[in-house]
């Protein structure tokens, strides 16, 4: 069984406030996001790992009308998406893990945003980029957002993440959080990134974002 990172209590009611603080240019990210899905046809829009539905957000606020579907592992955060979409028929959201989603519905674009990181490089990162895949039409857009980078390329963007932080934070807090990304999330190579990417059924990705550790990469599904 893969390891599920939840996202409860605490981390679930204080998620939008950390990546704000944590994530310098989030909301430019997030705001421009539309724009980089917005020559889809379609509009059927798979957000994997939706959390409180930050992305979703800027998708239901524009005058294209897509149709959303949302899904993420988290109770807690799902409920918390659920409150905010509540009045938004074109928004669908789940509690559950993305292989439990029907394969038959092909959607037309997707985004997996702040993820991978969680996940081992043992298997379970293919395993989720091709669940992704699978669900995707030919030549339909993914956009990701996730920690990349090698042991030295991640210390040394660490570094300059520090300088970017608000000030006023708590150094303890600073450095214990520091240290768990170091130590603890499963941050890949932009190389091996590329592969599990072109292994899962994509084109080979472009790397067209990056504050300190997190980049943000662009690709379309093969075939």
């Amino acid at each position: 069984m893969s390891k599920i990172e939840l996202f409860e209590n605490e981390r679930a009611s204080g998620y939008n406030q950390f990546v704000e603080t944590w994530i310098p240019g989030y909301n430019f990210f997030l705001d421009h996001l539309p724009n980089l899905l917005s020559e889809t046809e379609q509009k059927d829009l798979l957000v994997v790992g939706c959390g409180t539905g930050n992305e979703i957000e800027r998708f239901v606020q524009t005058t294209e009308h897509w149709k959303i579907t949302g899904i993420d592992p988290s109770p807690q955060m799902i409920t918390q998406a659920k409150e905010r979409f509540q009045d938004f028929e074109n928004v669908e959201l789940m509690t559950g893990l993305l292989c439990d989603l029907d394969k038959e519905k092909k959607f037309s674009a997707a985004t997996l945003l702040l993820v991978l990181h969680f996940m081992e490089d043992n298997g379970d990162k293919l395993r989720l980029l091709k669940d992704v895949s699978e669900r995707l039409v030919s030549g339909a857009p993914f956009v990701m957002l996730d920690i990349t980078g090698d042991k030295s390329q991640i210390k040394q963007n660490l570094n300059v993440l520090r300088l970017l932080l608000p000030d006023g934070l708590d150094e303890e807090q600073i450095d214990n959080s520091l240290n768990r990304i170091e130590n603890e999330l499963y941050a890949v190579s932009e190389q091996r990134l590329s592969e599990l990417l072109q292994e899962a059924g994509f084109e080979p990705p472009l790397r067209f974002f990056q504050s300190a550790i997190y980049m943000g990469w662009l690709t379309r599904r093969n075939g």
